[in-house]
């Protein structure tokens, strides 16, 4: 049997595995999601296409925010390529059509604006009306160090768009995820999460006590990490799973706001010390598609495998809940009427 086959197989088996999962108790069900997930082959040089080798995804659909360039379209391109049906979401619907007509697979172009609540409300629409499962939500897309102080709806702009943006799309989204065979939540955190020196500053999400540019980064990339913790938590009596990845370091257009002798770097030098866009949509692909993760949920992953080394908020539960019942009350009006009546 070859590598190909064997990895069909396994694919094929997973989906037998929810049928078996689904029937058990949840007592039971809830001792077998907190398994640790088994150590992958993979690692910081392995790329999306070899993490994906063998799998076939055809009749999954699975939306990605970010599509139209860097690890997003890489993602995108990989998932096609493997037969999934990939709905790719960018800022506008131009950059969002141009981006799934350049690859070749089952590519449906939607488009929102993550500083735009209610665009994003109507991008969850737009996939609801296509009345099928969501085998998977991929929140990819995201700013990063802004120099100066901006807001959105009256909060920071990198936690508004990176992590409130994405909440709202998430909760919009969870039904049809739900209503997948095995649904997959993969949120796109970062070791940036490390710059949140003092967690989530709920008392600071305006930015009025304080703004420096990678505390406020750091702060968003903690949020999306205990977004998909919290998540976890509440869908662990589901088939569905959430986890966050951190993709590694990569020159893409993040680094726009970065000071000109750091993009000269990244981009003359980086290819010492950074990953490719190949290698850093790995991770992204590994936890959206493995086999060998089917009930694994509540994790931080890089280099496609669990990451041990990050900070005690990781594990913060007590903030996660916080964050979500925060998060809530921030986006009310944006979010499904039965979430928050």
């Amino acid at each position: 049997m070859t590598i190909a086959q064997l990895r069909r197989r396994q694919f094929l088996n997973y989906i037998a595995t929810v049928s078996i999962l689904s029937a058990l108790p949840t007592s039971v069900l809830a001792q077998i999601i907190t398994r640790q997930p088994p150590r992958s082959p993979f690692n910081s040089r392995s790329t999306a296409e070899e993490v994906t080798e063998g799998l076939d995804l055809s009749g999954l659909t699975i939306a990605i925010t970010g599509a139209n360039s860097g690890l997003g379209y890489e993602t995108m391109r990989v998932l096609a390529l493997r037969g999934a049906h990939v709905i790719g979401i960018a800022r506008t619907q131009a950059n969002a059509e141009e981006a799934c007509a350049s690859i070749a697979g089952h590519t449906t172009p939607l488009y929102l604006d993550l500083a735009d609540w209610e665009s994003v409300v109507r991008c969850a629409d737009n996939i609801r009306a296509m009345n099928t499962p969501l085998d998977g939500l991929i929140t990819n897309a995201g700013i990063m160090a802004l120099p100066e102080l901006e807001l959105v709806n009256g909060v920071e702009k990198q936690f508004a768009v990176n992590h409130l943006g994405h909440f709202i799309l998430i909760n919009q989204l969870r039904a049809p995820v739900l209503a997948a065979p095995q649904g997959r939540f993969t949120l796109l955190s970062s070791v940036a999460h490390r710059r949140a020196k003092n967690g989530i500053e709920f008392d600071n999400l305006d930015g009025s006590k304080h703004y420096d540019p990678w505390n406020a980064y750091g702060v968003s990339k903690l949020a999306n990490a205990l977004c998909a913790r919290e998540l976890a938590a509440q869908i662990s009596h589901t088939n569905a799973t959430a986890n966050s990845v951190h993709p590694g370091v990569i020159a893409t257009n993040l680094v726009k706001n970065l000071p000109a002798w750091q993009r000269w770097g990244a981009k003359y030098l980086g290819w010492m010390f950074l990953k490719t866009v190949e290698q850093g949509a790995a991770t992204t692909c590994y936890v959206a598609t493995s086999p060998e993760l089917v009930d694994v949920r509540g994790f931080y992953f890089s280099d496609c495998n669990v990451d041990e080394g990050s900070t005690p908020f990781m594990q913060d539960d007590a903030m996660a809940a916080k964050l979500w019942q925060v998060s809530t009350e921030l986006t009310r009006d944006y979010l499904p009427a039965q979430q928050h009546s």
